[in-house]
């Protein structure tokens, strides 16, 4: 039963990126805007021109090549979640699979799930809201064939903000888990 779940969930994922697939390079935000929004917000989506294209909030890799082109979806490494939720938006979906296909097809390579909560919450609750982010990410990883063994998860919650501020725009930007690679030995 649970293979079964396991491979319903890969399709999904597979049928969710071939129908999202376009030859349009750029990538909406989560609000259908060419900024990337909160979109989670009662009040509507929150822009900010500090956000940008996908491209230009995700943080670099220390790796080079499909890494550091930023039209390669191995650039993006950043997975932004929604307030109080662990679920990964399907926005997102296609950059935890190009991260699979790259862990697959290097399965001597290890990563780093860190996953982050904005200050809201107490520190443990947020705490165990990033550890659960970082395990959905995860979890989306190994149902695309990545080993276990190549995933490493650390739970910052609230301790390491991406922004400072106290306003939604720094909470959004907060709501994370961020993927990196270590250096193969």
């Amino acid at each position: 039963m649970k293979a079964c779940l396991q491979w319903m969930m890969v399709f999904s994922v597979v049928v969710f990126v071939v129908g999202c697939s376009s030859t349009n390079k750029k990538t909406e935000g989560f609000g259908g805007s060419d900024a990337v929004t909160s979109g989670y917000s009662e009040g509507g989506a929150i822009q900010d021109e500090r956000l940008g294209d996908l491209e230009e909030i995700t943080n670099g890799s220390l790796m080079g090549g499909e890494f550091n082109n930023p039209d390669s979806l191995l650039s993006k490494s950043v997975i932004y979640f929604m307030f109080d939720s662990s679920e990964v938006q399907p926005v997102f979906a296609e950059v935890v699979t190009a991260h699979a296909q790259y862990l697959v097809a290097n399965s001597g390579q290890r990563v780093i799930l860190e996953g982050h909560a904005d200050e809201r919450g107490s520190p443990e609750y947020n705490v165990a809201l990033s550890e659960r982010r970082a395990k959905a990410v995860a979890r989306m990883l190994e149902m695309q064939g990545v080993f276990p063994e190549q995933i490493e998860i650390i739970s910052y919650g609230e301790m390491k903000p991406s922004e400072d501020g106290h306003d939604q725009a720094a909470w959004q930007l907060n709501r994370r888990v961020e993927i990196t690679y270590q250096a193969q030995s």
